[in-house]
């Protein structure tokens, strides 16, 4: 008879949190000053968004956050990582802070310290002020400012009680998606305005993290939350490694080189040469950018695989980043993506957690002391409830085994890896693919918005109880 597996056991600090964004759960979109962002305009256009769906309920969080809040206690959650609508705090992106909407999250990070749960606020995530983009969007330097006055209103009405804060969440998905490929809100097809706004953010975030830590206590931390791709080569082959290099540079380098090392990779300035000269980058803005960080949070879902294209093929369309006739990587029309092999969710991703740890070791090696955080990990799949009303969801499961195994190795082998927040609390708006695509560990009807903790709910409950991993076909 076998002996039993040792359980390996997480560091007794190690944070175990979830997360969500405003718009995805909050809905109460007309209430209390609140003004419409992108993503409201974006998803009442026509054709944007699965089944013409949008947030103006989604779960209903604004006016049921104290139950969401005694339903994360159940589950033993250390942290709750949210978003802050920027146009429920300023309507118009500029000007003073509207009290009602600094009220709601005022009591929400309340209800959360009461029961025990660390608040993480992101500052930025996605739902830019309408009239910030009627003014040009984060293709406009102007977009940075207004940021870190935004920062400033929040971390003063804030910081007394929440200690951990994030500027930008995945601004790769604002600027490339956004701007570049379109299927995410403005809905822009612009390859230089991609490149410009990517600039931009990465300018907001060291405005943002300045003003904030002008107002704050000096005990709080600040942070960013980058969706760094693990990028692989089909081959060896100079040609493969030079695309991969490319998209590595798209997807990582434009954002950590300036935030971490305080320059962009000369390498991204040669793939993008032809399209923009990068003349907005101004005297200043190095520094500017490359703030101290308390923290590097990551999020990860799935590896690239990537190959240089040859004449008769079309370009990157297999990145996983939704259908469009544009593609979100500007330079690259000579990259073509591949699905990456073994099991996907329903988002079509490989199920890879040898990229997670991939990336962690990266950013361990690029930035060696900073305390690292996964800050979104998940799984969509086709969850419905049985006969008696349950929601059994083993693949999650498997899927959250497996990367948080990843995690616990990447600590072995040296990373400070200090929590995790599994994306998501809540089946929630899953942007452009509307409703359909179910990322919660909790399940929640549509229809009544019945909330139904799933069986990947409970196991995860057990994982932060005892600091350690439950076996995948336990019964919950």
């Amino acid at each position: 008879m076998p002996e039993p597996m040792t359980p390996v056991y997480f560091p007794p600090a190690f944070l175990w949190g979830a997360a969500t964004s405003a718009y995805q759960i909050e809905g109460a979109v007309r209430e209390d000053g609140r003004t419409p962002s992108i993503w409201d305009t974006f998803s009442h256009t026509p054709g944007k968004t699965a089944g013409g769906e949008h947030g103006d309920i989604a779960v209903d969080h604004y006016h049921r956050y104290r139950d969401d809040v005694a339903l994360m206690a159940d589950l033993g959650l250390g942290g709750y990582r949210f978003s802050i609508s920027w146009s429920r705090v300023q309507p118009t992106g500029r000007g003073p802070a509207v009290q009602r909407g600094l009220d709601f999250y005022r009591r929400l990070v309340d209800e959360l310290l009461a029961k025990g749960i660390k608040p993480a606020v992101t500052l930025y995530h996605w739902d830019l002020p309408q009239e910030l983009e009627d003014a040009g969007g984060w293709p406009e330097r102007d977009t940075a400012y207004r940021f870190a006055e935004y920062a400033q209103i929040v971390g003063e009405a804030l910081g007394d009680r929440v200690e951990q804060w994030i500027t930008l969440n995945e601004p790769w998905c604002s600027a490339f998606l956004g701007y570049g490929s379109g299927v995410h809100a403005p809905g822009r097809t612009e390859p230089v305005a991609t490149l410009r706004a990517s600039h931009h953010l990465n300018l907001a975030h060291g405005l943002g993290a300045t003003a904030l830590r002008s107002v704050m206590p000096a005990r709080n931390t600040v942070a960013l939350s980058l969706n760094s791709s693990t990028v692989r080569p089909v081959s060896q082959d100079p040609a493969d490694l030079a695309a991969a290099r490319k998209i590595d540079d798209l997807a990582n380098g434009i954002y950590h080189g300036p935030i971490l090392h305080g320059a962009y990779p000369a390498t991204l300035f040669t793939a993008t040469e032809q399209l923009t000269d990068w003349s907005y980058v101004l005297d200043g803005d190095l520094a500017a950018i490359n703030q101290p960080l308390d923290a590097l949070g990551l999020n990860y879902y799935t590896p690239a695989l990537v190959s240089a294209s040859d004449a008769e093929q079309a370009g990157p369309r297999a990145d996983g980043h939704g259908a469009s006739e544009h593609s979100p990587w500007p330079g690259a029309d000579d990259v073509l993506f591949h699905q990456t092999p073994g099991d996907r969710t329903a988002m079509g991703w490989s199920i890879d957690p040898t990229g997670l740890h991939e990336l962690i070791m990266r950013y361990t090696r690029e930035a060696p002391g900073l305390p690292l955080y996964i800050t979104e990990n998940g799984a969509a799949y086709d969850d419905k409830p049985d006969s008696e009303g349950r929601v059994h969801d083993p693949e999650r499961i498997a899927y959250l085994h497996g990367h948080l195994a990843a995690v616990r190795r990447a600590i072995t082998d040296g990373a400070d890896v200090r929590g995790y927040y599994l994306w998501s609390l809540l089946d929630n708006f899953e942007w452009a693919y509307g409703y359909e695509k179910r990322f919660g560990a909790v399940y929640v009807d549509y229809t009544t918005l019945t909330r139904t903790p799933k069986s990947s709910a409970h196991w995860y409950a057990k994982a932060a109880r005892t600091g350690t991993l439950p076996e995948v076909d336990e019964v919950f």
